[in-house]
């Protein structure tokens, strides 16, 4: 194999997804003026200095990028298993001795910064599950018994931040999981058989979720219902929303923020935020940006080297996507209300530093193509 120098020499870097770089840091710079405006008017100067601590964990996020795209990928593969055990001993701490920030475990604070090891534990999950059916080797679609290893070691994480409580994290890791195996390929009557098992136990799920869980879902059908409670978050999103119409009030102008209604204006709602300010044509124009952002990593799928860099590119998408749309979807009243942020935009360093990770291995399986071995 090539020296680290040699492959430099031969020009690694002419090769490298400019595109991909500046579509993540364009998405973060609309991120830091969406923080910014939407504490604008805060009192509080932690808060009003936020977009300062977003713009640390950029710097921060970047750096970690960089090195994880000039690590062979290969070399990340061979890493999985420790990766794994290592990220499930720190859950595993989390929840005796993490800090506890709005009712819920799931931090461990570093420096005079909170980190929260469940959203890390999602690229560990992608590298994993993407080793384990890497290493199976097998030609045609998978069955059932493939996927019991994979599936009860995934189960593992889930149950542990499920516990936290952070529900909508531990379902992520599920969904990386199906979607990892869903590309790598499941037999057709395997897929018949696991909707039919899901539909029947949907009404069972019910009675699992706790009371808040099920005040989120009820708040989606019949927000009205209650306005001053489960159905305020989404009656105030949609009032942003809205009232941004088609062009917006104006950058700094949107008065939802402004005026304290809107609810985690900074977090989960920061997609309201931008909204309203920019309008539905702005909001398109993020929406469209994001479909080129998508487009690049499926292309990075389609001429990857081999079946581990397409399979954890297609986990990285996936992650990205769904909180992504999800996030979209939950300020519009579409979906639960989870705390699932809006990947580069919302304020958190652990999701940033997460995605930025993930844009990391993107681009080094992007570049694995032109190794010289």
């Amino acid at each position: 194999m090539m020296s680290q120098g040699e492959y430099l020499k031969r020009g690694f870097w002419r090769n490298f997804d400019t595109t991909l770089l500046v579509i993540t840091i364009l998405l973060c710079a609309f991120g830091v003026v969406s923080i910014y405006s939407a504490n604008l008017q805060s009192e509080s100067p932690f808060l009003h200095g936020l977009y300062i601590r977003q713009i640390y964990w950029i710097g921060i996020s970047l750096m970690v990028m960089g090195a994880v795209t000039l690590i062979d990928y290969r070399f990340i593969e061979r890493m999985a298993y420790p990766l794994y055990f290592a990220g499930v001993i720190t859950l595993v701490s989390v929840n005796y001795s993490g800090r506890i920030i709005g009712g819920s475990q799931r931090w461990i604070s570093m420096y005079g910064f909170n980190l929260q090891p469940s959203e890390l534990m999602k690229i560990i999950v992608i590298i994993f599950v993407a080793r384990i059916f890497d290493d199976m080797r097998k030609e045609g679609n998978l069955g059932a018994r493939d996927l019991i290893k994979p599936l009860i070691l995934v189960s593992i994480p889930f149950l542990i931040v499920a516990k936290q409580p952070d529900l909508g994290t531990a379902v992520i890791y599920m969904i990386l999981f199906a979607s990892i195996a869903f590309f790598n390929g499941i037999s057709r009557k395997l897929l018949l058989k696991a909707a039919g098992a899901l539909a029947l136990l949907a009404p069972a799920f019910w009675f699992l979720l706790k009371p808040y869980q099920k005040e989120r879902i009820l708040g989606i059908l019949n927000p009205e219902a209650d306005p001053m409670g489960h159905g305020y978050h989404i009656i105030q999103s949609k009032i942003a929303i809205g009232s941004g119409g088609m062009w917006g009030k104006g950058i700094f102008e949107g008065t939802q923020s402004k005026l304290n209604f809107l609810p985690a204006k900074h977090t989960d709602f920061i997609f309201s935020v931008f909204s309203e300010e920019v309008g539905f044509v702005g909001s398109m124009v993020l929406i469209a940006i994001f479909f080129l952002f998508i487009m690049r990593f499926i292309e990075v799928i389609l001429h990857a080297n081999d079946k581990f860099g397409s399979l954890v590119v297609v986990g990285i998408m996936s992650m990205i996507a769904f909180n992504f749309f999800y996030n979209i979807g939950m300020t519009l009243g579409l979906f639960p209300i989870v705390g699932i942020p809006l990947p580069f935009i919302s304020y958190g360093g652990s999701s940033l530093l997460t995605n930025f990770i993930g844009v990391g291995l993107a681009l080094n399986v992007s570049l694995g193509r032109y190794r010289v071995e």
